[in-house]
């Protein structure tokens, strides 16, 4: 009888990084930054019919690169949950907070126990009534989660386009001044966008209840 391959527990979880890494990276880039009228969330995608961002709930919005199929569970999966938070308690009771972490959860345990990892990494952003309570959650691929009070950059060339919007950014960009800056990182100055290679959406602020609006058409063209 032939013993068993061996992999050390390190090598394992080195290897499933590599490989959910590299998944990643060979997708289109996506950014969400803070800016005055909301959270604004910027994809390069050229599809009119399959979305990287979307709306979870009231004033939650998500978003995400790598695989469409494994991301869009995810979206699907966190939609249910934030329903059935708000129903049994209050609508006022869902957060992005807890959303990111039902999230970091489910990737962490396919991370841990699957054969494959998740190819993805997902955002979770929040707008509260005023600018100080606005929420940027990113989660990667092994279930780690970091927040911010500026912008993040998933999937796609990151570090460079990281560089990029943090060499033009600053607090109270107003929307046009924040796509901009958006859509000339996500250029990196070798091509240029236009609004049907870009898939954008606003958490405005300004609104009641229900926050998420996509900016398209001719907005968006007056925009860029």
């Amino acid at each position: 009888m032939s013993a068993p391959f061996y992999v050390s527990p390190e090598q394992r979880m080195k290897d499933m990084a590599d490989y959910a890494r590299k998944g990643i990276a060979r997708g289109k880039s996506l950014i969400g930054l803070m800016c005055d009228a909301g959270v604004l969330i910027v994809a390069e995608n050229p599809s009119n019919t399959l979305h990287k961002v979307s709306e979870i709930y009231d004033r939650i919005g998500f978003a995400g690169v790598g695989k469409y199929n494994e991301f869009d569970q995810l979206r699907i999966s966190g939609i249910r949950h934030a329903d059935l938070k708000g129903y049994s308690y209050s609508r006022d009771d869902v957060d992005a907070r807890s959303l990111a972490n039902q999230y970091a959860q489910i990737l962490g345990q396919v991370f841990t126990h699957e054969m494959k990892p998740m190819e993805v990494e997902i955002l979770v952003a929040e707008i509260g009534h005023d600018s100080v309570d606005d929420r940027l959650f990113h989660i990667l691929y092994d279930g780690s989660v970091s927040d911010h009070d500026d912008f993040v950059v998933l999937g796609g060339d990151a570090d460079t386009i990281r560089v990029a919007v943090s060499e033009g950014y600053s607090p109270g960009l107003d929307v046009a001044g924040a796509l901009a800056l958006a859509v000339g990182a996500l250029a990196n100055g070798e091509r240029s966008l236009s609004a049907d290679d870009l898939e954008v959406a606003l958490l405005d602020r300004g609104s009641d209840r229900r926050c998420f609006r996509r900016v398209e058409g001719d907005e968006l063209t007056g925009l860029l």
